[in-house]
């Protein structure tokens, strides 16, 4: 039986905004956190970061839908990256908002795809605080906001704790996805500077944490355990 102060305890989510990010380094923080969580050594966390000019291919990705050979990608300066996330292929970059839960999903349910239709949830009810209509495309994966993506998931889960996460588009650059084949869909891709909506970071960030408190049933505590 747990006592109120473990439950209480089990109930809290840390977070840090910890801007930009080199993906490789945040990939490296996202793998110990996960470790620290499987030992019960620290909370459930929440990272927010913003990645330089990257593109990554998930473990059941498919290297066709990469247009653009490693000289062109480095003459634009884009990085690429192996990633053992679910998915296909995806853009990050500057303007994007990237969301990496590390979650232990004993202690909500265990349930992979109850937990990616509420990360969906988080992003679209978010989405709905700056008016507008995010959706989902069953069976595609991710929000799309007038038959455009706007928001791509990709997760991990190994021992039920949760790795990797979503990318939202706030202010993107989207010609840099040219380079892809955006998660294997021949289909467009928006943000919401793309659709008139102007909106600081830090305001869809606090969107984001409320709607995640909400969903995962999380105290959201604004501060990170992390050496």
């Amino acid at each position: 039986m747990y006592s109120v102060a473990e439950r209480v305890a089990s109930r809290q989510c840390a977070w840090r905004d910890l801007g930009r990010v080199d993906y490789a380094r945040a990939f490296e923080m996202q793998r110990e956190l996960v470790e620290l969580r499987k030992r019960g050594e620290s909370p459930d966390q929440f990272l927010i970061v913003e990645h330089p000019h990257t593109i990554t291919l998930g473990r059941n990705g498919h290297l066709a839908n990469l247009l653009a050979h490693e000289d062109v990608l480095a003459r634009a300066g884009v990085e690429f990256h192996h990633t053992d996330r679910g998915g296909d292929i995806t853009y990050h970059g500057p303007g994007q908002i990237v969301g990496y839960p590390i979650l232990d999903l004993r202690e909500w349910k265990r349930d992979v795809g109850a937990y990616v239709r509420a990360i969906e949830q988080v992003i679209i009810d978010a989405l709905a605080d700056f008016g507008m209509a995010g959706e989902r495309v069953p069976p595609m994966t991710g929000v799309w906001v007038a038959g455009a993506k706007i928001a791509a998931i990709g997760v991990h889960i190994s021992r039920w704790v949760t790795s990797h996460g979503f990318a939202l588009n706030v202010t993107t650059d989207l010609s840099y996805f040219q380079y892809i084949v955006p998660c294997g869909l021949v289909k467009p891709v928006t943000s919401m500077a793309a659709l008139g909506v102007k909106a600081r970071r830090e305001d869809v960030v606090e969107r984001l944490l409320e709607h995640f408190g909400r969903v995962f049933d999380r105290e959201m505590t604004g501060e990170l355990i992390y050496d």
